[in-house]
């Protein structure tokens, strides 16, 4: 069972070092205030993560979640306050986009062929320049957001001392993990992510199989969407949800999953999310310039990657 688990174990005892070693050289990581920010921040991107981890154990990759962020967001703004439509129509329509634009990622990378690197490359730059069309180049917000308050308090919040997003994020977690390691479509998608081939001849019928992660995907991002849009209070169509899609592989790296496919789990998915938002804020609180935040998300996503080789070679 521990080698089983044992890259996850190997992650939680980095980020109970990391944790001790922030709180030494900064107690106010520990404050109720930066906890606070930090599982919020865990909650929006842990979401977006988990989706891309369904897509990544197939085998393939979502390169366009952060894109359609900025895209959902800036519908959702415009629905609900330019267009006055009442909540109840506004959200589900953004996670049906989201579902939408997963399908048609799947179509296109299980039906036609294409490389999901493309597919979803291509998703990026579309969706990027959908919404700055639709939004004139203009930002969108949500103002003081009286008639969607709750909304609002998804993003900021708390529920029994927890940010509303981390709980969002633990509930979504759950569904998942049963998803991914409990039900037969869990395992015929590490099926088709070890051998797609094998997983065919095998009567998995591979082609729904890849459709549905990519609709998982999309539905998560539409959730995350929501989230980023409420706690920024302002979409602007050009730069929001900027590197998200970076975030998203680099916790799934971090958690253990293999780009190759077939590999990982969601507890690793949800370590890997915590550790990169620890990461960040130790960046804040240690006073490293900020300029240096992606410099740090690339060596995540270097261990990652070493530490699955040595894994590998382990193993072998």
């Amino acid at each position: 069972m521990l080698n089983r688990y044992r890259k996850e174990l190997l992650l939680l005892a980095v980020l109970v070092v990391v944790c001790i070693f922030l709180t030494i050289r900064n107690p106010q990581f520990l404050s109720p205030t930066n906890l606070q920010n930090i599982t919020r921040q865990i909650g929006m991107y842990g979401i977006l993560s988990i989706g891309v981890a369904v897509v990544v154990v197939t085998g393939g990759i979502d390169l366009s979640v952060g894109s359609m962020c900025a895209l959902l967001g800036v519908l959702m703004a415009m629905g609900l306050v330019e267009k006055k439509m009442p909540p109840a129509v506004v959200i589900p329509g953004i996670l049906a986009i989201g579902g939408a634009l997963g399908w048609l990622h799947g179509i296109l990378v299980s039906r036609l062929k294409l490389q999901p690197f493309i597919v979803t490359l291509c998703g990026l730059l579309l969706y990027r320049g959908a919404a700055r069309f639709v939004a004139s180049d203009e930002s969108k917000g949500f103002g003081d957001s009286v008639g969607f308050e709750p909304l609002k308090q998804l993003a900021t919040g708390s529920v029994a001392g927890m940010s509303t997003a981390f709980v969002l994020f633990l509930i979504v977690t759950v569904l998942v993990g049963v998803l991914l390691h409990k039900s037969v479509l869990g395992r015929h998608l590490y099926a088709v992510g070890k051998n797609s081939e094998a997983a065919r001849y095998a009567g998995v019928n591979v082609l729904r199989v890849e459709t549905i992660a990519y609709v998982i995907a999309g539905v998560c991002t539409g959730v995350a969407a929501i989230l980023f849009a409420f706690y920024t209070n302002s979409i602007a169509p050009s730069s929001h949800g900027s590197y998200y899609e970076l975030y998203g592989v680099a916790a799934v790296v971090l958690g253990g999953f293999s780009l190759r496919g077939g590999e990982g789990t969601v507890i690793g998915v949800v370590l890997g999310v915590i550790l990169l938002q620890v990461l960040q804020n130790l960046v804040n609180l240690l006073g490293v310039p900020s300029s240096l935040n992606f410099a740090v998300m690339g060596f995540v996503i270097l261990i990652g990657a070493l530490l699955e080789k040595a894994f590998q070679k382990k193993a072998a």
